[in-house]
């Protein structure tokens, strides 16, 4: 996959691997792959249901990336978005540059904060049962940005450095070796995700893509209001804003087409110019081809 240009516009999708068999998602992936109008495709990243029947079926995603990876040969590929609390930092580095090189420097890294403790009531925050069942604990927000900080640091380093030493709050490195490298000097393109103000510093200081979910779990206008909280963000630390490709999540209605484009066509006006539509299991047959006929294409 080449890196994404902010000056253009490009799809994407999304399987959630809830609900949905290695098989499905497989077969979406690989119809996408012989799509040249799809750009990548992508996972998230979840260890429990977080919504629906509790006992509903999750794939990991960093093992079931790997092996998307090795069965597609086109489409960029990555976690929308890896939650920074599930992996210490050199492992997730060590896992991404092997799923890049098993993809042939197809990888997009995308990160974020992760599940923390909210205000509010525990039962509406799905990440308290998840990491409850994991052994993770929730750490407050400010600490999540801190260590996202860190491992973007760790990520950097690791993939760039032959011998590389970490000194942080939360993480300490000595001697790290990190062979091979990622296929593209540096390491593969940063997407970061989030909207709160000091995420988007951090998007502004590293990204180079900012991801934010859309429709219908939040507004054009909501979206659009938190794409110039990111200009201003980079501007307070000096970064040309049309630096940072403006990408955004979308569910697909299935049943409604005509809303889709209109939503689309929308977040395209206000300056999104990556849209991953995010697919609702269980997937219809030939799905990635009637994206492109009834989305894309009309969109392009």
């Amino acid at each position: 996959m080449g890196q994404l240009d902010a000056s253009t516009v490009t799809f994407g999708i999304k399987t959630t691997p809830m609900r949905a068999g290695y098989a499905d998602i497989l077969r979406v992936w690989q119809e996408a792959d012989a799509l040249p109008e799809i750009a990548d495709a992508w996972l998230w990243d979840h260890l429990m249901a977080v919504s629906g029947p509790p006992d509903s079926p999750v794939l990991e995603g960093w093992t079931l990336l790997s092996a998307l990876a090795a069965r597609t040969r086109r489409l960029g590929l990555g976690l929308l978005v890896t939650s920074n609390r599930l992996r210490a930092p050199a492992l997730l580095g060590k896992m991404a540059s092997t799923v890049d090189a098993v993809s042939g420097g197809r990888l997009v890294m995308g990160l974020g904060v992760g599940g923390t403790r909210q205000p509010g009531d525990p039962a509406a925050n799905p990440a308290v049962a998840e990491y409850a069942g994991y052994g993770i604990d929730l750490v407050p927000p400010a600490e999540g940005l801190e260590r996202l900080r860190e491992t973007i640091a760790v990520l950097r380093g690791m993939w760039d450095e032959e011998v590389f030493d970490y000194r942080g709050k939360f993480t300490v490195l000595t001697g790290n070796r990190n062979a091979p490298k990622p296929v593209r000097p540096g390491g593969p393109p940063l997407l970061l995700a989030g909207w709160g103000p000091r995420m988007l510093r951090l998007v502004a200081e590293h990204a180079d893509i900012w991801n934010v979910p859309g429709p219908p779990h939040n507004s054009v206008a909501w979206a659009a209001d938190r794409a110039r909280a990111l200009d201003a963000a980079c501007a307070a630390v000096g970064r040309d804003p049309r630096e940072i490709v403006r990408s955004v999540q979308y569910i697909v209605d299935y049943g409604d087409p005509a809303k889709d484009r209109a939503a689309l066509a929308e977040l395209i006006a206000e300056g999104f110019g990556h849209l991953v539509l995010s697919l609702r299991a269980p997937y219809p047959e030939g799905v990635a081809e009637w994206l492109v006929r009834e989305i894309v294409r009309p969109l392009s």
